[in-house]
């Protein structure tokens, strides 16, 4: 019988070894990462809806952690990357949720923290035609853009600790706390070495 995924914390099996989510990582994807960089969480962003037309949803879907979401996030964010790949300041997405009809993708275009022309009217229409250009792409999915709005985050909420939660898996999530360095913004725990409250960790 096939041996079951080894991997934890929605850590993928690739046959060679566990492909883990961002701010996770270990042999089999069971330690939170030491330090996760938020200086990017900042910037701008473009809060998006698209309903994907030739997909169609599951329950599995709710399961961030099964097969299905995995598989149609990672295909919806290669799509993405190929579609916004041209937009100035473009850095990536990320999946808030997936819920039913076709599949509606509720998603961040994450921006560039120097903002500028990223917070122009110009550019969130460039990004908006690109999504709507979405049926064109090579990845395959056929999508119609439901809405759009403009994000924009600023210092005063560079200490809540809400960013961290938002950040980790919700195993490891009440270990981090933010941390404002001269080098950006930062999730810590008292496991992280050379800042106030570090203390001595070894595995795990």
């Amino acid at each position: 019988p096939p041996l079951p995924d080894p991997c934890q914390n929605g850590g993928r099996w690739t046959g060679l070894g566990c492909q883990c989510p961002p701010n996770v990582e270990g042999d089999l994807c069971q330690f939170g990462a030491p330090t996760i960089n938020l200086t990017a969480e900042l910037g701008p962003s473009l809060m998006m809806s698209s309903r994907v037309t030739n997909r169609n949803y599951s329950e599995e879907m709710t399961d961030a952690s099964s097969a299905a979401y995995r598989n149609f996030t990672e295909e919806f964010r290669r799509t993405m990357d190929e579609i916004y790949r041209n937009v100035s300041g473009y850095r990536g997405i990320r999946i808030l949720s997936l819920s039913p009809g076709s599949v509606v993708v509720t998603y961040e275009i994450l921006l560039n923290p120097s903002a500028g022309v990223t917070s122009s009217p110009a550019h969130r229409d460039l990004l908006a035609m690109a999504a709507r250009n979405c049926s064109q792409s090579a990845g395959g999915f056929q999508a119609t853009n439901h809405s759009s709005a403009l994000v924009t985050k600023g210092q005063g909420s560079s200490s809540s600790p809400e960013l961290c939660r938002k950040s980790t898996l919700a195993v490891f999530s009440r270990f981090y706390f933010p941390l404002l360095t001269p080098k950006g913004l930062l999730c810590v725990t008292n496991c992280t070495p050379n800042h106030p409250g570090t203390f001595q960790c070894h595995s795990g």
